[in-house]
């Protein structure tokens, strides 16, 4: 199957991408901080919930691992990426080695994880993972990001792609305008379209094939401590917007991360995308938190609970199935939901 045909089918019709690639140890302080017990089975447990949750294929076409993930077994010694392959989702992978400070900098970051990319990708590619993901994530400030770190960045996730692209596997760059701060959604429209800009001078500086490579990326939002809230209706218009400007249509598709935003915030907005708009490209999810906040709850990493945390699991992504085609309704929520 070429990159092409992989990565539309990672933005099928009513289908996104489930990001479960929490390492380990970032997995076990979200745990203590919800107040659930941790075991040393407790990683593979979640992962085992996630991954075989029954009908979870019918609106997830891909799930983005770990290192780790990718080698798992289950509890009986079945490989979890085989399974996941079975089911008939693609497995993905978070090569980088996370984000660290970047130098010369006043705190800003960058991804790293280059060195051994290419073996890693090629091994990667052998276990049957069909695309990878690499995030920046770029806070608003004052003075930030730096037109230093934007350059960083993107030279570092076009390197990525090109990498990814060598081995047959189709690349999703994460350029992350961040939701954390007191700014009007002016200022992150401003600040968005700038990072698009560079990121992709830098995919065809690098000969990126932009057919066989997807964006994930974050929605124009008012900063989460800004006094005046933008609404769903201009969240959509300005994400459409300066996607518009920047994005070029031989993308075949971008995801959204959820990026803070509630469960119900993340599908309204991106419905609202869809029922209003005529896109040039697949507009779908590939959340984390807005799909698995609520199936964690439930869970609290005890057995007897996984049936039922794999059915709202499944719940949320039938609702963000829905809105990737603008079909979503709140009633379809089942219980009152607070925006």
């Amino acid at each position: 199957m070429c990159m092409n045909d992989i990565a539309n089918q990672l933005v099928a019709a009513g289908k996104g991408i489930m990001a479960a690639d929490r390492p380990s140890p970032a997995f076990y302080d979200l745990l203590r901080s919800e107040g659930i017990p941790t075991d040393e089975e407790a990683y593979r447990n979640w992962s085992e919930l996630l991954f075989l949750a029954p009908g979870l294929s019918e609106s997830v076409s891909g799930i983005i691992m770990t290192d780790e993930q990718v080698r798992l077994t289950d509890s009986t010694g079945q490989s979890l990426i085989e399974q996941v392959i079975e089911r008939g989702m693609i497995p993905g992978i978070s090569p980088a080695k996370g984000l660290v400070a970047l130098a010369g900098s006043a705190g800003e970051t960058v991804g790293s994880g280059l060195d051994g990319l290419r073996e890693r990708l090629h091994e990667y590619a052998a276990l049957g993972v069909g695309f990878s993901k690499w995030r920046a994530a770029f806070q608003i400030g004052p003075g930030t990001p730096s037109y230093y770190a934007i350059e960083a960045n993107a030279y570092v996730m076009a390197q990525m792609a090109a990498l990814s692209q060598e081995a047959g596997i189709v690349p999703i760059v994460e350029p992350e305008v961040m939701l954390w701060g007191d700014h009007h959604i002016d200022r992150c429209f401003a600040i968005t379209e700038w990072v698009l800009s560079r990121t992709f001078e830098a995919l065809y500086l690098h000969r990126v094939d932009l057919e066989g490579t997807l964006v994930k990326a974050s929605m124009v939002l008012s900063g989460n401590e800004c006094a005046e809230q933008a609404d769903v209706e201009t969240v959509a218009a300005q994400t459409v917007k300066v996607f518009q400007r920047q994005i070029p249509a031989a993308i075949p598709g971008i995801v959204f991360l959820s990026g803070g935003q509630s469960d119900y915030q993340a599908t309204a907005r991106l419905n609202a995308m869809n029922a209003n708009y005529e896109l040039p490209w697949k507009l779908s999810f590939s959340y984390a938190r807005a799909l698995q906040r609520e199936p964690m709850a439930i869970w609290g990493n005890r057995p007897d609970r996984a049936p039922a945390a794999q059915a709202a699991l499944c719940h949320r992504a039938k609702m963000n199935g829905l809105a990737s085609l603008g079909l979503w309704k709140a009633e379809l929520e089942g219980e009152a939901v607070a925006p």
